[in-house]
């Protein structure tokens, strides 16, 4: 007799491990699940799940918790999401849902730039995100974005592996960004900011470059700026040659 039939979770209540079949919860059908007077739907789970990383971050996401959160047990859970991976899975794909697709256009690089700009914003919006985000992604909100991304690229005439290769910069290029920028911003005190400014600043015989550069620097370039002058560093990448 297993846990299942015991009435525990499905997975036994292993949350701790990554499981091997991390990332196909989109593979699977969502179980039958027990009627309940306000039912618990993976809709309410995922949305708790959201709040709660955005609150504790990754590492503070167990079922228990989110159990907690729902007024729920976490047998309750484990009948609509298999493991706390699927949780991770669903949750980044909803937040890929706050980026607005925009209607396609005459400008592909135009397409293009507003997508990465709305990605980019969703992410710091919800800093856990960017390192989740290179787990399988195979949720509708992910893939209806790669699939915008590649037509724009695609219209501008990239094809085979050059498309291969420059929507991985642009994504490579998105995470990278809000992940530095959260990580950066995160420190909220000035006087720290300033200070490793200064340490290098100080220093112009040992970082005459960096110095020269503003490295660090908010007051000269801001992030903004700089994301969109990248971005459109790897848009003039010939789609041929």
């Amino acid at each position: 007799m297993n846990a299942t039939e015991l009435g525990g979770p499905p997975d036994g209540g292993r949350e701790g491990r990554r499981a091997p079949d991390a990332g196909t919860v989109w593979l699977r059908d969502e179980p039958a699940r027990p009627r309940r007077a306000r039912p618990l739907t993976r809709e309410r789970i995922v949305g708790a799940a959201v709040t709660l990383l955005d609150e504790k971050g990754a590492d503070g996401l167990t079922m228990r918790h989110l159990a907690q959160r729902l007024a729920v047990t976490s047998t309750a859970l484990y009948w609509h999401v298999k493991t706390r991976d699927d949780v991770l899975d669903l949750a980044v794909d909803q937040i890929f849902g706050e980026v607005r697709l925009p209607d396609a256009g005459d400008d592909w690089r135009a397409d293009v730039r507003a997508l990465t700009s709305g990605w980019r914003a969703a992410m710091l919006r919800h800093p856990w995100a960017p390192s989740l985000v290179g787990r399988p992604m195979l949720g509708p909100n992910v893939l209806a974005r790669t699939e915008f991304l590649q037509a724009g690229l695609a219209r501008g005439g990239f094809t085979g592996a050059r498309l291969a290769v420059v929507t991985r910069l642009l994504a490579n290029y998105v995470i990278g960004a809000a992940l530095t920028e959260a990580t950066w911003h995160r420190t909220d005190d000035p006087d720290a900011r300033a200070a490793a400014r200064r340490h290098i600043a100080t220093d112009p015989a040992a970082y005459p470059t960096l110095v020269a550069s503003g490295h660090l620097d908010d007051g000269r370039w801001n992030d903004d700026e700089l994301f969109e002058r990248g971005v459109d560093a790897i848009l003039a990448i010939p789609p041929a040659g």
